[in-house]
């Protein structure tokens, strides 16, 4: 049941990026305005430049957790949860993405670990909201 539960909180991610998008899309749509013919404050275009810096970054740990998400899921159905881990450590490293170890990590490390990246993606998406408030707040002042 810990691996359906760490799954379904993992799958949160989605929602979260969907959020991180759309500030990145308004960030980019901001830096596009001359092009519309609409003047750019160079304040709020650096913090749009840091903000859709931040989105690039939100993205690779989404992509990070969505895959982790699709892993724990996998394995929650799993009816042979030893033999499919060993299964998957041996993938990770075959595939680089995991140092070949004697000693496999217990779920409860693994969960943690995951649910850290979720944490962190999280985290960059706070600061993408506090920065987006930032720059509204440098418009309408400057406006």
């Amino acid at each position: 049941m810990n691996l359906r539960v760490v799954a379904s909180l993992l799958g949160r991610g989605k929602q979260l990026e969907r959020l991180s998008d759309g500030l990145s899309l308004l960030a980019l749509a901001y830096g596009l305005a001359p092009l519309l013919g609409a003047p750019l404050q160079p304040l709020a275009s650096l913090l749009c430049g840091v903000l859709l810096a931040l989105g690039v970054l939100h993205k690779y740990w989404a992509i990070r957790v969505a895959i982790d998400a699709e892993l724990f899921a996998h394995l929650a159905n799993s009816s042979d949860l030893t033999a499919d881990t060993q299964a998957l450590d041996q993938a990770l490293f075959e595939l680089k993405l995991k140092p070949h170890t004697t000693q496999p990590r217990a779920w409860p490390a693994r969960s943690q670990a995951a649910l850290g990246l979720l944490r962190r993606q999280a985290a960059c998406l706070g600061l993408q909201l506090s920065l987006a408030l930032a720059t509204l707040l440098t418009l309408a002042l400057k406006g």
